[in-house]
């Protein structure tokens, strides 16, 4: 299957999963208020992020082991035991600290964050296994199963009145079902594993777990400290504002997974001009639907909020850095990815080291000083440091050319559609007073129309657009001119 087809494949999975949280998200927090939406979304940030102490970089391990095809089952269940052990460790901990968590969250949430470690170290085990296994084409579509089943569970028990609770335990059972299903499929031998495979988990994750502390980093530590320094509510909105730009993101980080591969296998044969191509095709395409997200989030993005309930709307500048930083960011895993396929390792290793304590730092000092306007900058501002660091030391190895011409294209594009938008908006705005609640079909219509205005205009002034959609169609369709 060619490489295109590929990622729209695995991002059109993901877009579905992301569209069900979605509506769910808007049913959670127009019952229940930023508030709560808030307390759930610090509860997820420090559940996520005691999951990566009792990981450290053992879930790309496994799958690395697994996947070279030598003793698969036995590499799982030595994972298995080693992330059982941290786990019972950061539980016992958790418990034994209580009164800080809750004190911390701002609700009695202790018990769920020790259930959520528990089946988030089964979901990782599972997912490893399958990816492990070369199962990713199932592994996409049951990743959407799980959002769909974790946000009818969610949904169902705060209709019963569960509130809070309801959220929490409804995420750990959609979650823990569909995993369930997951290892129905795998089916792995139960073997007893030697000190040999616990070793060779070992060296890898060693270099991988400071990769898992990047995106870690960069989607939750923020939210973490907002927790410290804001109210709930605010955390919440900004929550919500990250949901909605990380679904922008979803294509970039699929052409990300799915240039991999083929860009180690091109490193091993030493075709380095291939790589340098495959590297711009992936800077080219990356923010594809980021860059008119920033421009349909300045224009629009106060009344896509208010679809989450009123009072969202304060967020709308932060979900406008948000984007900023996310569509860097995006450009940044994309030389990340480069230099982890021509074997540099250690190079990603350094970049993302110094993108870490940025980003911590930067939020810390932001958030205590403006409050919660400091993470959204604090958290682009670090996106530009990762970036220009990965693009120097990619440049060491190959000939990496910034696409210009073609990021410049898009955002012609974004531009000439934020201009119709804007004047549709303001159009509807001084002619539907006479309609009661008409925000959710209106915004609809809009981002349709925006959407429409932007690829039109980038398929006529972008040659190479044209190119690469025509050679991914399923047939031979003219477009390319």
């Amino acid at each position: 299957m060619r490489l295109g087809q590929t990622s729209i494949i695995y991002a059109l999975s993901k877009f579905v999963a992301s569209g069900i949280g979605f509506f769910a998200t808007i049913y959670l927090t127009r019952t229940l208020g930023e508030e709560i939406y808030g307390f759930y979304a610090i509860t997820l940030a420090l559940v996520s992020w005691l999951g990566l102490v009792k990981g450290v970089g053992f879930g790309n391990a496994i799958i690395k082991r697994m996947s070279e095809g030598e003793e698969p089952d036995a590499y799982l269940a030595a994972g298995t035991l080693i992330k059982t052990v941290l786990t019972f460790v950061v539980a016992t901990g958790i418990l034994v600290f209580q009164d800080q968590v809750n004190d911390y969250v701002g609700q009695p949430v202790a018990e769920f964050v020790v259930l959520l470690l528990i089946v988030s170290i089964f979901t990782g085990l599972v997912n490893a296994a399958l990816k492990g296994s070369h199962m990713v084409h199932i592994y996409a579509p049951l990743s959407t199963l799980r959002e769909a089943g974790r946000s009818v569970a969610m949904v169902a028990l705060v209709v019963v009145g569960w509130e809070l609770s309801g959220m929490l335990l409804g995420h750990a059972l959609g979650t823990a079902v569909m995993a369930t299903i997951g290892l129905w499929i795998v089916r792995p031998s139960f073997v007893r594993p030697r000190w040999q495979h616990v070793v060779r988990l070992f060296d890898f994750a060693k270099f991988s777990w400071l990769g898992s502390m990047r995106k870690k980093t960069f989607s939750e530590a923020d939210i973490l400290i907002l927790g410290l320094f804001v109210p709930a509510g605010f955390a919440g909105i900004y929550a919500v504002a990250y949901s909605l730009s990380k679904f922008l993101e979803i294509f970039g980080s699929a052409i990300q997974k799915t240039l991999f591969p083929e860009m180690s296998k091109r490193s091993a044969q030493e075709e380095m001009e291939m790589i340098e191509t495959l590297t711009d095709d992936a800077l080219t395409f990356a923010g594809f639907f980021l860059v008119p997200g920033v421009v349909g989030a300045a224009i629009l993005g106060d009344r896509l909020l208010l679809v989450y309930g009123s009072g969202f709307d304060i967020g709308h500048w932060i979900l406008v850095i948000l984007l900023v930083g996310l569509t860097i960011y995006t450009y940044t895993k994309q030389l990340l990815n480069t230099l982890n396929a021509i074997d540099r390792p250690d190079l990603a290793f350094r970049a993302n080291g110094i993108f870490i304590v940025a980003n911590v730092v930067l939020n810390v000092v932001l958030v205590y000083s403006i409050g919660w306007f400091g993470a959204a900058i604090a958290t682009a501002s670090s996106a530009v440091i990762g970036f220009v660091l990965s693009l120097y030391y990619c440049r060491q190895f190959i000939d990496v050319r910034l696409p210009v011409g073609e990021i410049g294209r898009q955002w012609i594009a974004a531009v000439s559609m934020g201009g119709v938008v804007y004047l549709a908006r303001a159009f509807g705005e001084a002619n539907l007073t006479w309609v009661d609640d008409y925000n959710f079909a209106f915004v609809v219509l809009l981002v349709g129309l925006g959407a429409a205005i932007y690829f039109v205009i980038l398929i006529l002034i972008s040659r190479r657009i044209r190119t690469t959609i025509s050679r991914n169609l399923p047939s031979d369709v003219p477009i390319a001119g």
